[in-house]
């Protein structure tokens, strides 16, 4: 194999990548991924001893994180940005093993024994100590570290599918961790939980059983980091508002921002004001037309366009530079494409031959090369016209509280289906379409994510004003969905959760969506039907215990699936 990779629900076959990635990853680029992780975990190695006695930096915590989401599925391919962070880990790893043999030799030495004596160079995680030499410009070196840190490293098929669920979502705890961050929210915990399942999704001597709870406190983990991030956005922005959100264009050249990273869109609305630009937002960034801090804005005209993977068409007709500020992006192939030139990329995020935005010494970022583009170009193609809705977060929705429990008890509503998750090519995700236009005029859809893209712009109506389609934000929103699940559950005085009406069926792509099905487990949210396939990393084993523990679920057709959610037609 040239490679393997099967994080992603479109990868090759339900089974994995092993030529090239779906995504658009390459041997290589999979291959430089495999190495970060395995200096990520040696920096974890040395970092979680000085983690005891406080002895360690925040630019660590950052080094961490921001590796992490290097690695989810459309975030880099680029391979100087992926070598240079390689480069940076073993540096940072060996300046932490330095600072551990001089202020905490016994802590070291409590890492690298097992139950009897051995020496360092026998113990289980001496694989993680490669001399910095290794990690240099020799490709042969390089692939052999790949080689023996990639998915395949672990020979027994269950404990490979719980180590790999582990750290799929820690590398969607660390997106959300990162954003955070950006606006000065931490949580050092958090950190710390990570370096620990980094090293536990390591060792070769942990058993099953510990690993399934591992698996479930990164749930519980995730958690704590998507309510972080919502606290960071919330007391920063103000908390998202009902808003329509016109998806029309305007008569001046205009910047598209796509991603996540809300730090980035203020900056670049500051940075714009009086320029003669405007700016859209595009696919996941759609619900910061929510934020009041964001409305005062005037160039700030909407949203253009749908979820990230069509953006090989709607790039080209938006005419304007766009910038990434995490992942959901789509490589151009065999560089065809007329808008590379325009592809700007931050953060976590990058895209061979397109311009990275770094923080300056400041710690702010210098849009300028973006602006003095956009006044170049042409203005926007309208592609659509019209307006959609949006700020459906728990705030607003537990606004609407008493509205929306007394919809209930009168009947006027009967079911409650979460459909968030995200977006993707396959054609088998016109499902998700067909379930909410099918779906009967007492039903509201709780949404978060891209994978609204297949249902919000349908004419779906509403319930006594409250509209059958509620958009809490981004993927890491769904966090909104679970706090009004809790609260409804208070306001209708019921001992579990499950006793609610509300109904689960959620589509996955990448790793965000892995750590919120694992936070919604810890929750004990159950019988949640995951589509359009189920994870391929899965084991039968795995699968079986997820299945009789949790009631977790595969989708089938729409109106098998509607009798099974108990959902009249």
């Amino acid at each position: 194999m040239s490679m393997f990779c099967y994080q992603c629900q479109e990868t090759a076959m339900n089974k994995g990548c092993t030529i090239k990635g779906v995504c658009g990853k390459t041997p290589e680029e999979a291959k430089l991924q495999d190495v970060l992780l395995h200096a990520v975990k040696g920096v974890a190695l040395y970092s979680s001893v000085l983690r005891e006695s406080d002895d360690i930096g925040e630019d660590v915590d950052y080094f961490i994180l921001n590796s992490l989401f290097m690695m989810i599925t459309n975030s880099n391919f680029d391979d100087d940005i992926l070598h240079k962070q390689i480069m940076e880990g073993v540096k940072l790893r060996d300046k932490l093993k330095e600072i551990c043999e001089d202020k905490n030799p016994k802590g070291l030495m409590k890492i690298f024994k097992r139950k009897r004596e051995c020496s360092c160079e026998d113990d289980k995680f001496s694989r993680l100590l490669d001399s910095a030499s290794d990690y240099a410009d020799d490709k042969k070196l390089f692939g052999e570290i790949a080689d023996k840190s990639g998915v395949m490293r672990t020979e027994n098929e269950d404990e490979r599918s719980l180590k790999e669920m582990i750290t799929y979502g820690l590398k969607g705890m660390a997106a959300y961790t990162e954003h955070a961050f950006h606006l000065g929210y931490k949580n050092r915990e958090i950190v710390k939980f990570m370096e620990k399942a980094l090293l536990a999704a390591d060792d070769p001597e942990i058993t099953v059983d510990e690993l399934i709870a591992m698996t479930l406190e990164t749930g519980k983990y995730g958690v704590e980091a998507m309510a972080l991030l919502d606290k960071a956005n919330t007391e920063t922005y103000g908390n998202p508002e009902i808003t329509k959100v016109n998806i029309g264009v305007g008569k001046n050249p205009g910047i598209l921002i796509s991603g996540h990273d809300l730090k980035d869109m203020e900056q670049l609305l500051e940075q714009t004001k009086g320029t003669g630009v405007d700016v859209y937002t595009h696919s996941e960034m759609l619900p910061a037309n929510s934020y009041p801090a964001f409305k005062k804005y005037d160039h700030f005209v909407g949203n253009y366009g749908g979820s990230w993977w069509h953006q090989t068409k709607e790039f080209e007709t938006f005419n304007g530079p766009i910038i990434f500020t995490s992942n959901c992006i789509v490589p151009p192939r065999s560089g065809s494409l007329k808008y590379k030139d325009k592809v700007f990329t931050t953060n976590a995020c990058g895209m061979g031959g397109c311009t990275h935005i770094e923080k300056g010494a400041d710690g702010k970022k210098d849009f300028t090369p973006i602006i003095e583009l956009a006044k170049k170009c042409q203005p926007p193609v309208e592609i659509e016209t019209g307006e959609v809705i949006g700020g459906f977060a728990h705030n607003q929705v537990l606004a609407l509280a008493d509205k929306v429990i007394d919809a209930v008890k009168s009947g006027a509503i009967k079911k409650f289906v979460v459909m968030a998750g995200c977006d993707a090519r396959m054609q088998d995700r016109k499902y998700y379409t067909e379930f909410a236009e099918k779906l009967p005029k007492d039903t509201v859809i709780l949404t978060a994510g891209c994978a609204k893209y297949r249902y919000n712009k349908l004419p779906l109506g509403d319930i006594g004003g409250i509209p059958r389609v509620l958009d809490a934000g981004q993927c890491n929103d769904s966090y909104s969905l679970a706090v009004i699940a809790m609260e409804l559950q208070k306001a209708f005085g019921l001992d579990d959760i499950n006793d609610l009406p509300i109904v689960y069926n959620i589509a996955w792509y990448e790793q965000k969506a892995v750590i919120v099905l694992l936070a919604l487990l810890h929750l004990g949210v159950k019988n949640i039907h995951l589509g359009p396939t189920l994870p391929a990393f899965l084991s039968p084993n795995v699968t079986n215990v997820l299945v009789e523990k949790f009631g977790i679920a595969g989708i089938s057709s729409v109106g098998e699936d509607m009798k099974i959610f108990g959902i009249e037609q």
